[in-house]
């Protein structure tokens, strides 16, 4: 019911007036009563019940995440996933008798992601929770069997242990001490405790291990140099068998995410002199540059074909999971949208333009490039929503920048049921986006794209780039 709320509120983004330019010195971010959106009364228009109905009593967002998430899966830009992703998108368009159609917007390196497995074989055996990084190299179809050995202490060993590093897996991260959640040591440590692992994972620990990492130079070269097997890292996101996954920063060989847990057994074991050896098969196939496109789905205008309405999210992930939550859920927002939106009101005044947007994961560049490419587009956008964090319900919406649309998101929120508004907060005018997901593309251009946020059910330490953004979040 969550991500169908959501949708529906999409839907209804044709109801949003049109936001004239930014002020040219934002206010604060005040929160604006919610009294003077909220209806007492079922919605006046009827439209607005049909879109609310449908998407509520015949919303097929679930079945659409369920093939998005389970079977395409991640979408890494320009990947094997990502373009079996768009097609799918294309497909579903014209199942429902929408135009959608690939855009390109640059090249991009395509990567393939293959199977990566693990194991400790000695001082005992135990197969290890492992993955390698976006964009690493693969083993070589065989597999790669050796010590994992740590970082030299000093400069002055910098050259012995080059030499003995050959062949050899390096484990390049600081260990975290203890792989629980903030929260649980809080409630359960001593101060002494909580006092001892505050004083493991200070800045100074984390750059001494930084220190130890470019002894040799620039740790994107020496690594291929010194001939290691492979680099083993750990990205920890501050809960229990959670990491965050992002590309690789060694391309050079290969790199592997390796859980908390099993990271820190193989660096106790490394700094104990008791030389744990590990096997390593990763596949992966680097196709080098090529096209990489977004996709654009129109729905024509009757009345007022150039102007348009934007719905926005983009499509593309980080590979270490599905991509649910970042971006699945805003892609599918979108989607089921744009099928409502077909389903009860095919004839809009004003063009709906969807924006799946791909490369938002390394700098917007999808919506960016858009933008750009379609200035007398982007000058007309009469208003648009852009999704893109955690999931369920939306929870708030903002004008940013936009004086006029604070009053036009007020206009647009007493239309809908107070099932929906009841559940937004909505803030006053603001600063603008600053870079952190595709509104800041359209307003630096002085778009009036809105960001709407979901709930966050702790996102930023569960989900957001994590091996665990999953379909079940």
């Amino acid at each position: 019911m969550f991500r169908s709320t959501r949708a529906t509120l999409a839907a209804l983004a044709l109801l949003v007036p049109a936001a004239l330019l930014p002020a040219q010195r934002p206010g604060p971010r005040n929160m604006i009563d919610s009294a003077r959106y909220v209806r007492t009364t079922p919605p006046s228009d009827p439209t607005v019940q049909r879109l609310w109905d449908e998407g509520m009593q015949r919303g097929q967002v679930m079945e659409l995440a369920q093939v998005l998430l389970d079977s395409i899966g991640p979408r890494l830009t320009n990947s094997d996933r990502f373009d079996a992703g768009q097609r799918w998108l294309i497909g579903k368009y014209a199942e429902w008798g929408i135009t959608a159609k690939q855009e390109q917007y640059g090249t991009w390196r395509k990567w393939i992601r293959g199977v990566t497995h693990m194991d400790m074989v000695f001082p005992r055996v135990r197969t290890l929770e492992a993955i390698q990084l976006a964009w690493s190299p693969g083993t070589g179809n065989q597999w790669r069997e050796a010590e994992a050995i740590t970082l030299p202490k000093t400069n002055e060993s910098w050259e012995e242990w080059a030499a003995n590093a050959r062949g050899k897996f390096v484990l390049y991260t600081a260990p975290v001490a203890v792989c629980r959640s903030p929260a649980q040591i809080a409630e359960y440590g001593t101060e002494a405790t909580q006092s001892r692992i505050a004083s493991m994972r200070t800045r100074e620990a984390l750059a001494e291990m930084s220190d130890r990492l470019i002894r040799g130079g620039n740790p994107k070269e020496w690594p291929k140099t010194v001939g290691v097997a492979a680099m083993l890292g750990n990205n920890w996101s501050n809960y229990p068998g959670i990491d965050k996954i992002f590309g690789s920063p060694k391309d050079q060989v290969p790199t592997i995410d390796v859980s908390c847990e099993d990271y820190g057994l193989l660096y106790r074991l490394a700094e104990n002199g008791q030389h744990p050896r590990v096997r390593l098969y990763a596949e992966s196939q680097d196709l080098g540059e090529q096209p990489v496109h977004n996709v654009i789905a129109t729905i024509p205008g009757t009345e007022k074909p150039n102007e348009y309405i934007v719905l926005s999210a983009h499509y593309d992930s980080w590979d270490g999971g599905s991509g649910a939550t970042d971006n699945g859920t805003g892609t599918l927002t979108m989607l089921e949208a744009a099928r409502i939106l077909k389903a009860i009101y095919p004839n809009p005044k004003r063009t709906i333009i969807v924006g799946h947007w791909g490369g938002e994961e390394q700098g917007l560049n999808g919506s960016r490039a858009w933008v750009a490419d379609h200035p007398e587009m982007v000058a007309r956008v009469h208003a648009g929503f852009n999704q893109d964090n955690g999931t369920g319900r939306i929870q708030s919406l903002g004008p940013g920048p936009f004086p006029a649309g604070q009053d036009a998101l007020i206009r647009y929120l007493q239309a809908l049921p107070s099932q929906a508004s009841g559940q937004i907060r909505l803030s006053g005018v603001g600063n603008p986006a600053t870079g952190g997901t595709d509104n800041a593309s359209f307003q630096c251009m002085k778009s009036p794209v809105y960001g709407a946020s979901g709930v966050s059910w702790d996102y930023g330490s569960t989900t957001w780039h994590t091996n665990r953004d999953t379909y079940d979040k």
